[in-house]
């Protein structure tokens, strides 16, 4: 393990009886970067991030976080702040008592108006949990992974329930977590939150790694796409194309650049309209598509 290495998995094994659940997985989170950890359904993830996290012993190979076991408690949890998909806290304890439970309960020193600030709850401090929204519930959440600006920050699907102003006011913190120097490590179905914001990218399927990368890497291993409907009695495409089932063209092409130009010349010489243009590189979900037939 390198100085610059906060997680560091070797050949994990998770099994539940017979069903091996995560298979010889290795990989690495650097200091300071964001890592998405992605996975189709089934594939390993939960059981990955739960021994990541000491919530979990591994059936075999090595788990470090910050060199150390995760399940060393003592040496472990207080430099690691975890955001659950629901924290569970009491319906009948305020926003305040809660983050203040929060603090004790993981022995980091912060200001619990900070946190209120951060999470933007200070408005609710004497609401009680059982009458907040969902979006305010999930961001009392993430209090309990902010609390302390932990060097090392896992957030599991978390703007889930959450508006779009809510949505982007986390991001926001987030990245201010980050030029803190925490290190963050996602999980979310919302693969563009992936694609926008993640340094590296994890692909899980079947309980082990199918690609690993940045996402420009993940996605040039794929051809981009050009989408477009034409009038009918169009002249000859100078692209292969094929009809996808909302009744759209699809070029798809290493050669984006190229192709998009030979395309719009044929249209400008035919004095055709491409309506509905859309062109650009794989995204990650197109990523997942392919795996997932796997």
């Amino acid at each position: 393990m390198t100085s610059g290495t906060v997680i560091d998995v070797e050949r994990l094994n998770v099994t539940y009886g017979d069903f091996h659940a995560v298979r010889d997985l290795s990989f690495q989170v650097r200091r300071g970067e964001l890592y998405a950890l992605l996975g189709t359904n089934g594939a390993g993830k939960t059981s990955t991030l739960e021994t990541v996290e000491g919530h979990r012993p591994p059936s075999s190979g090595t788990v470090r976080v910050f060199g150390q076991s995760p399940r060393d408690r003592r040496a472990v949890r207080p430099r690691m702040g975890i955001m659950l998909q629901e924290s569970g806290f009491s319906p009948d304890l305020t926003v305040r008592e809660s983050v203040r439970l929060i603090g004790r309960l993981t022995r980091r020193a912060d200001s619990v108006e900070r946190v209120l600030g951060v999470v933007d709850l200070t408005r609710k401090s004497g609401t009680r949990v059982s009458q907040l929204s969902g979006g305010e519930k999930r961001r009392l959440d993430f209090a309990t992974a902010v609390y302390g600006t932990p060097e090392l920050i896992f957030l599991d699907e978390p703007t889930t329930g959450l508006d779009v102003q809510s949505r982007d006011d986390l991001w926001d913190a987030v990245d201010r977590l980050r030029e803190d120097g925490s290190t963050i490590v996602l999980t979310t179905h919302y693969l563009e939150e992936a694609q926008q914001r993640a340094d590296r990218v994890g692909l899980m399927h079947k309980g082990a790694f199918h690609r690993e990368g940045t996402v420009s890497e993940l996605t040039r291993a794929l051809p981009a796409a050009i989408r477009f409907t034409l009038p009918d009695r169009a002249p000859a495409l100078p692209s292969r194309a094929t009809r996808e089932s909302d009744g759209r063209l699809l070029v798809q092409t290493f050669n984006l650049q190229q192709d998009l130009h030979t395309l719009l010349g044929w249209a400008r010489e035919h004095a055709v309209e491409l309506r509905d243009l859309e062109a650009g590189p794989t995204r990650l979900d197109d990523v997942f598509r392919v795996i997932a037939k796997d």
